[in-house]
């Protein structure tokens, strides 16, 4: 490939000259010669690469402080020549990351065959036949075409350009769309400044374009950026309920290591047996397949959301998307069945009119912008009625944009080069805004305000109906060469458009059962009042709840954070206030999902606490989208949301029922230790316990949620978390110094087997809890999954014959026990069991007085 475009900037070269220097030409590269590009310049991708390789995943699980303490510790016992305990604590070591790490590079694996499922395409010509490839198989030299709503995929140079305007909010700051056009651009022009170049990351708002790429991935404007700064992604409510949870494990470890290492210390007790048995409890107090257990728990809530129809393009928006109380969404394929069609052309005396049907199907036809149904629903009608383009010419388009919120197209009758006819059809508002005429009978007329109020009468009655309304102006003008906006005035009201689009059959059933999962709908639409009130009546929605975008054009922040919550359509509203409303619902403490396909939404999509998009949305929409969904039907979204639910539910269930049992464990051997003459459990014994408790926990991830558990929001607290883990953890503790009082005082125990007792005793409650607190109903009336049940139950089988295992139960310092020992043990634990039961009866009963008392006051 030639290097000879770089000498000058490719915005002030001419484009023959560019594709010659770039080995292209008119029809693009040949499919062979991308594939060599491709191999030579990379993918075309910001980020190197979003997924990590196996071995840099195995590395990650030795990230943790307290496995890098440990490894530390066993190194220093290696070197004073104790051989077995650091042995024995490398090798469990090694089993839990080995754990870890073959369950997080499963949860990868699935993730990105989800990302590739959702991954953007764009169009480009090769060899002269227009494909659609992905956007990272994009390389210097190809030729793409763009249209409004796509992502601009590379830095490249306009060949050909039709009103062509660009968003580059992303690069230059700048929101008013930008015109491209193609030209030479002086060299040293700031960025802001090439009219005639286009850039990765920036959004095609209208028109189209023809554009030659010249540079990809890392080498655009946008990669260098994102290189030089490496930002990260704002901080999730997921990430941050974690970190919030790293910091309470942190101060419990912290006051717990410090007092045993103190204590052992000042009672003369070895140096490195008291570090090795000081850190081995603050690994048993952290869960530390953590990360692991929520990358399972979340790529298994993934797969089972793809299988029904919900792509996650980002784990943790599974939890956002659990938390959601209010949906925000437009009515078009959401409440309506999303075909529109149209019913009937009238004219400005509202007859049917076979001209207005005329004038709207060739500005349909001719329109080559945004597609939209509004457009092909006229497309279809005037095909079927027999009408054709036969007989005109297109001149020129001025694109619909979200500010005229109208269209239109300049033709020309063939043979007639003196004389162009301007079509516009758009919003009712609008259109009239720019209308002095109407016509009667054939007969231009001065557009007088009783007139206006006329026409404003019947398209009130029209949306009153559950009918959308266009109207059609036109006007005659002298040739000229270019069209744009400045020339729609003056213009002559022709008639109406009248669409249909009815309600779902199931969209009144599916709101309510949102409302039972406490998620409420309110509704951001363009349309006027009229119709969208008739459709909130008909789908169950208040239809006297409405706020008006003029309205809130005039309300102050403070004003619209009280009316917004209260609020069930947003009517005739802005694109730009889409992402108001957002905020606003934010700022009174609401979880705000917004579902969302255009381009006016990607704003409103960012600034959500979970953006939702379709299969079939524009690029921008989809880029800002964190889930997608393969259907626009709430119903899917609403089983998206159970899934959302049942995941973070079984990540909560880890979480606290793990740091209960190892807080309650750890605190009774950090008690017992200095009135013991021995360690209540040695450093490798308490490790093993922690591996062999964490092995079920895996199977979290599959685990029955109880269906109430389903109904309400759920979000992080980090409160409930520590309140839980005190309760429960000082219930495991009191029978562990009973057990420890019974070994003493009854049995006489000596150190192995008060150690082997007191395992035993210790890993057969924490497997029992699991199945215990997994629910907030009694354990027998819960059933917990298969995988789950099976294996607990096999570990503790395991937990019983390890005393009796021989060799393997000497290595560990245990020894075999007698059957009143082994009978003693299963008292505990059934008296364990029965305590647990009555204290969680006790527990959630207050919790639920307490919630109670709050809403109710």
């Amino acid at each position: 490939m030639s290097e000879r475009y770089l000498d000058t900037p490719y915005w002030s070269q001419d484009a023959a000259a560019l594709m010659a220097a770039l080995e292209s030409g008119p029809g693009g590269l040949s499919p062979q010669k991308a594939i060599a590009k491709l191999r030579l310049v990379g993918p075309n991708v910001v980020e190197e690469s979003s997924r990590l390789s196996a071995f840099h995943l195995f590395l990650r699980q030795f990230e943790s402080p307290l496995v890098l303490i440990l490894i530390f510790a066993a190194a220093i016992s290696l070197v004073l020549q104790q051989w077995v305990d650091p042995a024995i604590i490398l090798a469990i070591v090694l089993g839990s990351t080995l754990l870890g790490f073959f369950q997080e590079y499963r949860a990868s694996t699935a993730v990105e065959e989800l990302k590739r499922r959702s991954a953007l395409t764009c169009r480009a010509v090769r060899d002269g036949v227009e494909l659609v490839v992905p956007v990272s198989t994009i390389v210097p030299g190809d030729i793409i075409l763009l249209s409004a709503g796509n992502l601009i995929p590379a830095d490249g140079l306009v060949i050909e350009a039709v009103d062509f305007l660009v968003n580059e909010a992303s690069m230059t700051g700048e929101s008013f769309p930008v015109e491209k056009q193609p030209g030479i651009i002086k060299p040293e022009v700031a960025l802001s400044a090439r009219t005639n170049a286009v850039f990765l990351g920036a959004s095609v708002q209208s028109g189209t374009a023809k554009v030659l790429v010249v540079e990809t991935g890392l080498r655009t404007a946008f990669g260098a950026i994102a290189a030089r700064l490496k930002t990260r992604e704002p901080e999730t409510d997921f990430g941050r309920g974690v970190r919030q949870f790293g910091y309470l494990l942190i101060r419990a470890m912290v006051i717990i290591v410090l007092f045993v290492l103190t204590v052992n210390l000042l009672l003369g007790r070895p140096v490195i047996e008291s570090l090795l048995f000081a850190v081995a409890l603050a690994v048993g107090l952290s869960p530390e397949l953590l990360p692991a257990i929520v990358s399972v728990t979340l790529s298994a809530g993934a797969r089972a959301m793809g299988r029904r129809g919900v792509i996650v393009r980002r784990l943790e928006a599974i939890e956002n998307l659990g938390s959601m109380d209010i949906l925000c969404t437009d009515k078009t394929g959401t409440l309506t069945e999303g075909t529109i069609v149209l019913n009937g052309a009238l004219d400005a005396n509202n007859r049917q009119s076979d001209e207005v049907s005329q004038l709207a199907f060739l500005n349909a036809t001719f329109e080559t912008g945004i597609e939209n149904p509004l457009d092909a629903a006229i497309v279809a009608a005037g095909t079927t009625a027999g009408l054709t383009t036969q007989g005109f010419s297109k001149i020129d388009e001025i694109p619909y944009d979200f500010v005229r919120r109208r269209l239109t197209i300049v033709i020309a009758e063939d043979g007639n080069q003196t004389q162009h006819f301007i079509v516009t059809k758009g919003a009712f508002s609008n259109v009239l805004d720019i209308c002095s005429f109407i016509e009667r009978d054939a007969v231009d007329t001065p557009l007088t305000t009783a007139l206006r109020t006329q026409l404003g009468t019947v398209f009130e009655a029209k949306g009153t109906e559950g009918f959308r309304v266009l109207a059609v102006a036109t006007r005659k003008v002298k040739a000229e060469p270019h069209y744009g906006r400045d020339q729609e005035h003056d213009m002559t009201f022709r008639g109406f458009l009248i669409f249909s689009d009815p309600p779902k059959a199931d969209a009144q059933r599916t709101i309510r059962d949102l409302a039972q999962l406490g998620i409420r709908i309110k509704v951001i639409s363009g349309d006027n009042r009229h119709v969208t009130a008739h459709l909130a009546k008909a789908v169950g929605l208040n239809p006297k709840s409405i706020l008006t975008g003029e309205a809130l054009g005039k309300l102050r922040d403070e004003a619209l954070w009280h009316l917004a919550p209260r609020t069930d359509l947003f009517v005739e509203i802005d694109p730009q206030q889409k992402e108001r409303i957002v905020r606003a619902l934010q700022k009174t403490g609401h979880s705000v999902g917004y579902l969302g396909d255009g381009i006016n939404d990607a704003p409103a999509l960012h600034a959500a606490d979970v953006g939702i998009s379709v299969e079939g949305a524009v690029d921008v929409a989809r880029e800002s989208a964190d889930i997608i969904l393969l259907s626009r039907d709430l119903d899917c979204l609403r089983s998206g949301v159970e899934d959302g639910r049942r995941t973070f539910a079984n990540t909560l269930k880890y979480i606290s029922i793990t740091t209960s049992a190892n807080f309650g464990n750890m605190l009774s051997m950090a008690l017992a230790a200095p009135a013991l003459p021995f360690l209540p459990l040695a450093a490798k014994q308490i490790l093993l316990n922690n591996f062999l408790s964490d092995v079920p926990s895996i199977a979290i991830s599959s685990d029955n949620v109880d269906p109430d558990r389903l109904l309400l929001p759920q979000r992080w607290n980090i409160k409930d978390i520590r309140r839980f883990m005190i309760v429960f953890g000082l219930i495991s503790s009191v029978f562990d110094l009973v057990t420890f009082a019974a070994l003493l005082l009854v049995f006489h125990a000596d150190q192995p087997t008060f150690q082997t007792f007191w395992f035993i005793v210790s890993l057969l409650t924490e497997l029992a809890v699991v199945l215990i607190l997994r629910t907030q109903r009694p354990a027998f009336r819960s059933r917990p999954s298969r995988l789950l049940l099976w294996t607990t139950l096999a570990v503790a089988a395991g937990t019983l014959a390890i005393p009796f295992l021989g060799p393997l139960s000497s290595i560990f310092g245990f020894v075999p026990l007698s059957a009143l020992q082994m009978g003693t043990i299963v008292a505990i634990v059934i008296s364990y069991i029965a305590a647990t039961e009555g204290a969680k009866v006790w527990y959630y009963g207050r919790e639920s007085r307490w919630k109670r008392k709050l809403h109710y006051g």
